[in-house]
């Protein structure tokens, strides 16, 4: 019984990952809202979450979610800030729009699902904008082509993704009896669920274009230190040196017979 235990009890369980994988989201969340409190960071904040999850998922679940979190929040702060100033600027100015719309009426209020359409789309590429910003380098301007070709590189996500953001928070708003209930949700794991959701549904993408890492999240580098990108000579070679463990070829038959006659068997 005691053996069961532990072995149901251990790191490398099921049962032991999936709580790993809970500890990281909930420790995330907090640094998230902590490090959000002065609003204009609440972009780096996302970055640094992003982050965190992108880590996780190509270290099969061990890392360090405050160190990381830290990472991410100080290397993306000056890009992920400006993105996240200019949408609450254009969000703004989209409110004052539709106020006008609503004040005037007649032809003019028709006007009005243009600008939500329009607010939609910034919203879209806002979403896919901040896990550009963690996992790659590059301008605003190549993070927001990113965020455009992964999000209509798989259309039929496009709903899912929309749905993560915005439902949970039109659940909030629309039950005011509800909200403290909600606000703990949202404290402790709502906004670090979400982004792992979303990190998960790009992350098979994101690896074509990312550097290999190894089972702890590290990146695999070659002899001169150089890090090692899909499709590259290096991998290949990689593949070639490392074997079975790599998922290179097997041993022939004859080599197979010559490695247990080394063994006495």
């Amino acid at each position: 019984m005691r053996e069961f235990a532990n072995a149901f009890m251990s790191p490398d369980s099921a049962f032991g990952r999936v709580m790993t994988k809970i500890g990281i989201i909930i420790a995330a969340n907090l640094m998230f809202v902590l490090f959000s409190l002065p609003i204009v960071t609440i972009g780096a904040s996302y970055a640094g979450l992003y982050r965190v999850m992108f880590k996780t998922l190509r270290s099969g679940g061990v890392t360090n979610p405050f160190k990381q979190f830290w990472i991410g929040f100080k290397t993306c702060f000056l890009q992920a800030t400006a993105v996240w100033l200019i949408y609450a600027v254009l969000m703004v100015a989209g409110y004052f729009g539709l106020r006008i719309c609503w004040q005037a009426g007649g032809m003019l209020s028709y006007f009005q699902y243009a600008l939500y359409g329009v607010a939609l789309l910034i919203t879209l590429i806002l979403i896919y904008t901040f896990p550009s910003i963690a996992a790659f380098e590059g301008t605003i301007g190549n993070h927001i082509r990113n965020a455009i070709y992964f999000a209509f590189h798989k259309p039929w996500w496009i709903l899912v993704n929309l749905f993560f953001h915005i439902f949970p928070l039109y659940l909030t708003y629309s039950d005011p009896h509800l909200m403290p209930l909600y606000a703990f949700c949202w404290f402790f794991f709502g906004f670090g669920a979400i982004t792992m959701l979303t990190a998960r549904l790009l992350i098979k993408d994101y690896n074509r274009f990312l550097p290999l890492v190894d089972d702890f999240g590290d990146f695999i580098l070659t002899e001169d230190g150089k890090q090692i990108m899909p499709g590259s000579p290096e991998e290949k070679a990689l593949y070639e040196e490392g074997g079975d463990s790599f998922g290179g070829s097997e041993l022939s038959e004859e080599e197979m017979i010559k490695e247990l006659q080394k063994l006495d068997m």
